[in-house]
């Protein structure tokens, strides 16, 4: 047994950060730990053009710091104008395109409604190798939101998959044994898949324990204990297409604490600690570098990080709140500490 890691700095390859005194707030977390992150969109108004994602750039850059170096999203809409995103792209501004499909989360209203509608993006996306990023979530309300992935990848992700051979597409924050599955097969070597610590951690559960809990919701929701049990055997098998995104989404207290219960969890303070326990758990520490610091920037096409983290075994006691924000793990410790 070890009790102190060392591997190359991770990077987040989903994390939102979200915009003004928030973005000031949660910012420095996510710096702290990782060089990189992949930024998501959906603010309100979304990041639907080269000048706002640029603008919103420079004010994470304020927040965080210099050191830490934000990888920028345009938001997809039916109207979204091929154009525009290779511009984007070209010009470095932001590194690939966000499919939130109308109403499946915060602040997707101005989503997709339909895929076929944004056929000539993609075509031109599959051109110029820029990523597709995905919430795989259907909205269709006949289906149960515990299957909404599941029926994603049967009606969308697949058809996709065949219709776009080149383009590379990020199946975002897993959830299931049939999402897991199919990256893990390698059918398609053009697709990935990011993992978060809660549903590494948490099953559907937690939702009730002792009530309900909204700090254990987010979208896609926490799934049955076969399924996480699934997402963690992909997460520790070495998958070169399998990599670290926390899907930190922070919400106020009042804002989770409510008739509406905002979907999103805030654990960008504590996450490589979370993710370095469960790694321990299943006797695959050896893993972990590859999982948060290799396979993501190998599938982007960037370089490795430089310099290195390390963690020691014994955690700290995460707060109850961080300003007006619950991080994940509230009131427990896990099992390392970032001590370098």
């Amino acid at each position: 047994m070890t009790d102190t890691i060392t591997i190359r700095r991770p990077d987040d390859w989903h994390v939102h950060l979200r915009d003004g005194a928030m973005l000031d707030l949660v910012a420095p977390f996510t710096a702290r730990q990782f060089a990189r992150a992949i930024i998501m969109p959906n603010l309100a108004p979304p990041v639907t053009r080269v000048d706002q994602a640029a603008a919103y750039r420079n004010r994470i850059i304020a927040a965080a710091g210099p050191a830490f170096t934000p990888l920028m999203t345009t938001y997809l809409t039916d109207d979204s104008d091929p154009d525009e995103i290779e511009r984007g792209h070209r010009e470095g501004v932001w590194i690939a395109a966000k499919l939130y499909p109308a109403g499946a989360t915060t602040n997707s209203a101005s989503g997709v409604t339909d895929i076929g509608k944004i056929a000539r993006v993609l075509e031109r996306m599959e051109r110029i190798a820029m990523p597709l990023l995905v919430h795989g979530e259907v909205t269709d309300p006949a289906v149960d939101i515990f299957d909404r992935e599941a029926v994603f990848i049967d009606r969308i992700l697949l058809k996709t998959l065949g219709n776009f051979p080149g383009l590379k597409i990020v199946f975002e924050h897993i959830t299931t044994r049939h999402a897991a599955d199919l990256v893990i097969s390698a059918s398609f070597p053009n697709l990935a898949a990011t993992i978060t610590p809660q549903h590494l951690m948490l099953n559907r559960n937690a939702l009730f324990e002792g009530g309900l809990r909204p700090h254990a919701y987010c979208l896609p929701v926490v799934k049955r204990e076969e399924h996480r049990l699934a997402v963690r055997k992909a997460a520790v098998s070495g998958s070169p297409n399998i990599f670290l995104g926390t899907d930190s989404a922070p919400h106020v207290v009042g804002a989770k604490e409510s008739g509406c219960g905002c979907a999103g969890l805030f654990n960008a303070p504590y996450a490589i600690e979370a993710y370095a326990q469960v790694f321990d758990e299943e006797q695959a520490l050896d893993r972990l570098e590859g999982f948060a610091s290799e396979h993501g920037p190998r599938f982007y096409g960037l370089p490795l990080n430089v310099d290195r983290i390390t963690l020691e075994r014994g955690g700290e006691l995460v707060p109850t709140a961080i300003g007006e924000v619950v991080p994940f793990g509230a009131g427990t410790r896990f099992g390392w500490q970032l001590v370098a």
